[in-house]
């Protein structure tokens, strides 16, 4: 046994801290990850106006120290002081400052006494300052003050994220005014007065592009983020839209024709006339052709575009902000049948990079010869821990698939990528290459720039020459 508090046991005992510090540190990364992109923007920007203030406390409390080694060690006490007020503010400001970009962004908050707080210790800074300035060292006096930009930044940045800009240039020029009391009492000299008012204009002006600028990008990008889940809804309040006037072009004349005629029936059969088998017959008929037309308006719902849904994977991948890359040269040489399925997997496809990944690229690639069809989606940007093919989308269209005798496979990547693969007999010409044996030509780098059925984008296979190994 090692005794207790050994050199072996105590480098044992740090290793594991060590282990846990990289284990958490891996944790706090993963679950960066797992948020969307819109709240890693949100979370990166609002973590670099939390560490501004601290850049300039550690900087000057650096220099601070080595002032202290030096021969002049006039107002250490009051730099020291100073210091620490400046550590406490922006250990403050970080709740302030969330607080602030919260209510700019309309989310309802209260930051009242942390203001207050924040502003009672710009002002004892302001005094320590002007101390300095008349008692300290002559270094002192020159580095100290830098270190007022760090600790402004919390209580302007807040208040010029909570007021409108006029009432906060109104509000920052009284106060620069205010500020230069202590230093006219401390017996600073008029022209050092006059640059200091200066200065602190400048500081405002400083603060309200890092803080406002940074609310107001933050503003933007939720609402195009809100704006891309309005148009989702709309779109399917149109599609509900568009279905609940076919159903009533189609059942609504024919259901009135059938109770008339029913009604007419009834009548004519109280009066015991044989006319009434004629109506009821008609209405069967009526009944019959409202059954076919009705069957007509749910197959064509049923069956989906295979050029209708890459066009619309490619509008909506690009406004989600993914590059979308589309070769597809061969879906007209495909039967309705096999063009109908494959336009299911496009469309899950598409769904799941939007869903379930944070991708910055997608490709989809349809090679058909040899009597099949392959359609590869790629995308990278997987998220940590997500289902990858664990969905009931996957097997609804492995069903799809397996009515036309086709498969469906799926594989993650090492580098984050998720590939999709959908195989189909597709009814082409012997006279076609291979799938597989075009993917590989592209691989060597051969192909050409080729259009994407039904849309305007084009595509350079050898540009995308590993979509056939990636998918969605």
């Amino acid at each position: 046994m090692v005794p207790l508090g050994t050199p072996a046991l105590n480098c044992e005992n740090d290793q594991a801290r060590t282990t846990r510090g990289v284990g958490r540190v891996i944790g706090r990364v993963r679950k960066f990850r797992d948020h969307s992109k819109i709240q890693q923007i949100d979370m990166y920007m609002r973590g670099a106006l939390y560490v501004c203030p601290w850049l300039f406390v550690v900087f000057e409390g650096l220099a601070m120290l080595g002032m202290a080694a030096g021969p002049d060690r006039r107002g250490l006490g009051l730099g020291a002081a100073l210091l620490v007020v400046a550590i406490v503010q922006a250990a403050a400001g970080v709740g302030l400052l969330r607080r602030a970009v919260d209510r700019y962004l309309g989310r309802e908050t209260v930051l009242r006494a942390r203001l207050v707080v924040s502003f009672v210790l710009l002002a004892v800074a302001l005094c320590l300052l002007a101390l300095i300035a008349t008692r300290g060292s002559k270094e002192l006096a020159q580095a100290v003050p830098t270190m007022l930009m760090g600790i402004v930044m919390a209580p302007l940045g807040a208040l010029c994220l909570i007021v409108r800009k006029r009432v906060y240039w109104a509000l920052c020029a009284a106060g620069s005014l205010v500020a230069l009391v202590p230093f006219a009492v401390a017996g600073l000299p008029f022209p050092a007065l006059v640059g200091m008012v200066f200065g602190g204009l400048f500081l405002t002006g400083w603060v309200m592009l890092i803080a406002r600028v940074s609310g107001w990008m933050l503003s933007i990008m939720w609402e195009v983020d809100a704006a891309r889940e309005v148009q989702a809804r709309l779109a399917v309040a149109e599609e509900r839209l568009r279905f609940s006037r076919d159903m009533h072009d189609v059942l609504g004349r024919n259901l009135a024709a059938i109770a008339l005629k029913s009604e007419l029936a009834v009548q004519l059969a109280r009066r015991g006339s044989d006319a009434a088998v004629d109506q009821m017959a008609e209405a069967q008929r009526i009944a019959q052709e409202s059954q076919r037309e009705l069957r007509e308006v749910v197959r064509g719902y049923r069956e989906a575009d295979l050029h209708t849904e890459l066009a619309g994977a490619r509008g909506i991948l690009t406004a989600a902000g993914i590059e979308c890359r589309i070769d597809a040269r061969a879906a007209d040489d495909l039967s309705p049948a096999v063009q109908s399925t494959l336009a299911w997997v496009v469309r899950e496809a598409t769904t799941n990079v939007l869903r379930h990944s944070d991708a910055g690229r997608c490709a989809l690639r349809l090679r058909s010869g040899e009597g099949r069809a392959v359609l590869t989606v790629e995308n990278d940007g997987v998220r940590v821990g997500s289902g990858g093919g664990s969905g009931s989308g996957l097997a609804g269209l492995r069903e799809r698939l397996a009515v036309l005798g086709g498969t469906l496979a799926y594989e993650h990547g090492g580098n984050g990528t998720f590939l999709l693969t959908a195989r189909v007999g597709s009814g082409v010409g012997a006279g076609s290459a291979p799938p597989e044996a075009d993917v590989a030509a592209d691989r060597r780098g051969g192909g050409e720039e080729v259009p994407v059925p039904g849309n305007r984008g084009r595509l350079s296979p050898a540009a995308t020459a590993a979509s056939e190994g990636t998918g969605s």
